[in-house]
């Protein structure tokens, strides 16, 4: 008969750990103890990420009514997590590069990814891949956990080269139970590659709760097994989402390898314009989401130090809007790309077969 294997026989412990949370804001935007970040008395910092976030959540909406009128394909916004690309991206460098995935709308406009860029993608058209500004970073990567590999790759050529930059990568908890993302963080532990791997825990998978989606009590502890630093944020304290990522980066640039941050938030949309939350979570649920939302923290928080009115709602409100508008405009003012590109694009030299088809192509147009 088999033996269990008890405390009193063979067993003990040879390593123990913990995961942390960082919090800074209430849901009413007041503070949770004397010590915030530096930054915090920055209101003009403050005030400048109030409206990127605005200025996101104003382009999701827009984005959304698009779709809906045949002038976008399908499109993720990110309604309620707008702190967390926001957060990640206000401390990121010029010379760091983004790794995105679908939902990366925020990161991707802090790094200087225009509007217009973000819709022509969405629209179908792979020129919105080619960023004017932000040249090094990747295009968006819709197949899941794909971009934790690329992260890596990318941060092993600045360990290579010796540069100290980062590769910031982002990605659903969901994506978080696939090959590529234990892959990619194994691979970043075990040669201290400089990468911020950013988990957006919006608590759903599409249709699929968190509490089927894994058995660990964090997203962050799964890092621990991978040997990187780690740590859950609430995702909805903007303080809190910039401060981490900031010293995260900055372990990063001295060497001290990556970090993996798990950001906790709520998905106050559809997955996708190709889904339909209402029928799998409750209207209460989504009304609690809507009252942790980080906007409405931020601004309470703002409201506090007087740094922030109805007056300036409305001009920033306007501002955006008509930012938004001019970038809807240049998006639907390209002209048509022509069908040769998916070929002329693709190789450096294209193979024989393919140089038929392209020429077959051309004679069409």
């Amino acid at each position: 008969m088999t033996q269990p294997i008890t405390e009193d026989t063979v067993l003990k412990t040879v390593a123990k750990f913990e995961v942390k949370y960082l919090q800074y804001l209430d849901e009413d935007g007041k503070p949770l103890g004397k010590k915030l970040p530096s930054f915090a008395k920055d209101t003009e910092l403050l005030r400048k990420l109030y409206t990127d976030m605005a200025r996101v959540r104003a382009f999701d909406a827009k984005a959304y009514a698009l779709q809906r009128t045949g002038k976008l394909g399908t499109y993720p916004a990110s309604l309620g997590q707008e702190a967390i690309g926001v957060g990640y991206g206000s401390v990121m460098r010029k010379e760091d590069v983004l790794v995105p995935y679908y939902r990366s709308t925020a990161g991707l406009m802090q790094h200087g990814v225009t509007m217009a860029e973000i819709l022509t993608y969405w629209g179908g058209d792979e020129r919105g891949s080619d960023f004017k500004y932000a040249r090094e970073d990747l295009p968006i990567a819709v197949p899941i956990a794909t971009q934790c590999l690329n992260a890596a790759g990318v941060a092993t050529a600045f360990k290579l080269r010796g540069q100290a930059r980062v590769a910031v990568t982002e990605i659903g908890e969901g994506g978080t139970s696939k090959g590529d993302f234990y892959e990619a963080i194994n691979v970043a532990g075990v040669w201290r590659l400089p990468v911020l791997f950013v988990v957006n825990n919006n608590q759903w998978a599409i249709s699929v709760p968190s509490e089927i989606q894994t058995a660990a009590e964090t997203y962050a502890q799964k890092a621990i097994a991978a040997g990187i630093h780690c740590l859950q944020v609430d995702g909805n304290d903007i303080l809190a989402v910039r401060e981490a990522a900031e010293q995260a980066l900055e372990r990063a640039r001295r060497g001290e390898g990556a970090t993996l941050l798990e950001c906790i938030s709520y998905r106050l949309c559809d997955h996708t314009t190709a889904d339909d939350a209402s029928r799998y979570r409750t209207e209460e649920e989504v009304k609690q989401g809507w009252r942790r939302e980080p906007m409405r923290r931020l601004r309470k928080y703002l409201e506090s130090l007087n740094a922030w009115s109805d007056a300036d709602e409305e001009t920033m409100n306007k501002t955006i809007a008509e930012e938004v508008e001019a970038a809807v405009q240049e998006y639907l003012s390209m002209p048509a790309p022509k069908a040769t590109d998916m070929l002329d694009y693709l190789y450096a030299e294209l193979p024989e077969k393919l140089r038929e088809q392209r020429d077959e192509l051309a004679r069409g147009e």
